[in-house]
């Protein structure tokens, strides 16, 4: 329970393209590590990107030939993780010998392969998917383009003698999440924002503040920049998509709530950080919320984290 170093991926995407997007995700991986970093965490959605569109081009008109193409692609640059795209993810993270959370618009075959979730992806030091957490809720006009997700991911993992933990943008804002988070301990936690300082200056210290936790936010880049002429309807797209499209919004707070890294905006680089746990452990003197100041007699959580599946095949037995 010494020090660990951090590292916040504050990048611009290479917005709707999975294979330029992992690559992207490699070189960052690969310079976190020779910083000695021991965990890299990357924004909402990284990979292939945020549905920036959806906001800007009358997403909720149905039957648009416009959104079906828009989405048709988006699909198309998906993650599937059980068809290893994620492989020389997990490669880069052995390599360098750190835990990577990464946000993937995740594309699973359990859910008959062509509906998409925002998930989170944690992987650990020796290039193991640990846990694949997809969103409990979309938020706005994220529900027309991602399905809502399931509690399966609600995890935590021991990372050094910290305990690692991660949620996506809005469900940070969710009491009961962020309490299933607590329950386990969670002291290092990862909070994924498409990107925006107006997302991750308020509710950064709040978590760190209630959790006595060290609080990751991560928020991308986005400008006219990202578009490129290979996507569907660019041109349209440019024109519709403000020029400020996200700020970024990284930042890091304290288990004491003091910043450590302010939120930022602008300038795509890698924030890093070292975080000693005796600070969690002197914030937790005296609060401490699902330990000595918690009252499980009174009041209790009750997490279901069945992955949810909408079918159930039996087939005959072979050997009959």
């Amino acid at each position: 329970m010494g020090s660990i170093v951090v590292a916040l991926a504050h990048l611009m995407p290479e917005w709707m393209s999975r294979e330029r997007g992992l690559a992207k995700v490699v070189a960052a991986i690969d310079e976190a590590g020779a910083e000695g970093s021991r965990l890299v965490a990357f924004s909402e959605g990284f990979v292939p990107g945020y549905p920036f569109w959806a906001e800007y081009t009358d997403a909720a008109r149905f039957e648009s030939p416009l959104q079906k193409r828009l989405f048709a692609h988006y699909a198309d640059q998906a993650v599937q993780v059980e068809r290893g795209d994620l492989d020389a993810v997990c490669e880069a993270a052995e390599r360098n010998g750190c835990w990577v959370v990464l946000g993937v618009i995740e594309r699973p075959r359990d859910r008959a392969g062509h509906s998409l979730y925002a998930s989170l992806v944690t992987i650990d030091d020796c290039g193991v998917v640990r846990n694949v957490h997809r969103k409990l809720v979309p938020t706005y006009e994220e529900r027309l383009v991602w399905s809502p997700g399931d509690g399966h991911g609600l995890r935590c993992f021991d990372l050094d003698g910290f305990t690692l933990g991660s949620l996506n943008c809005w469900e940070n804002w969710m009491p009961l999440a962020r309490a299933a988070m607590y329950a386990q301990g969670v002291d290092l936690h990862v909070a994924a924002w498409p990107g925006n300082v107006r997302n991750t200056e308020l509710i950064t210290r709040c978590i760190a503040l209630e959790g006595r936790s060290f609080v990751l936010s991560v928020g991308g880049l986005f400008d006219p920049s990202c578009i490129t002429d290979e996507l569907p309807d660019a041109d349209l797209l440019r024109s519709a998509i403000p020029a400020s499209g996200a700020n970024g919004g990284s930042c890091l707070a304290s288990p004491d709530g003091e910043w450590i890294i302010p939120p930022q905006a602008g300038e795509p680089r890698l924030l890093i950080a070292t975080l000693d746990h005796a600070q969690v452990r002197g914030a937790r003197q005296n609060f401490d919320p699902f330990g000595h100041y918690s009252r499980p007699d009174v009041l209790s959580l009750q997490v279901n984290r069945r992955r949810r599946t909408g079918s159930s095949f039996i087939d005959e037995d072979p050997s009959a």
